[in-house]
């Protein structure tokens, strides 16, 4: 793949990371007692164009 090809895909991926945290984040902290549990997550990832959907579920743990 092209060095613009990755640095494309790496900006994309850190917006991701970066937002999808702060989302998080922001839930946590207007969610009442969201400290103290735990929740399922899931990411799912669709590509216009490309026949890809490619799903990543975890557990956030409260801190």
């Amino acid at each position: 793949m092209s060095d613009d090809f990755n640095m494309s895909m790496r900006k994309f991926l850190k917006q991701v990371g970066v937002t999808s945290q702060q989302a998080i984040e922001e839930a946590m902290r207007n969610a009442e007692g969201a400290e103290d549990k735990s929740f399922s997550a899931k990411m799912v990832l669709t590509v216009d164009g490309l026949d890809l959907e490619h799903v990543v579920t975890g557990k956030i743990e409260g801190a």
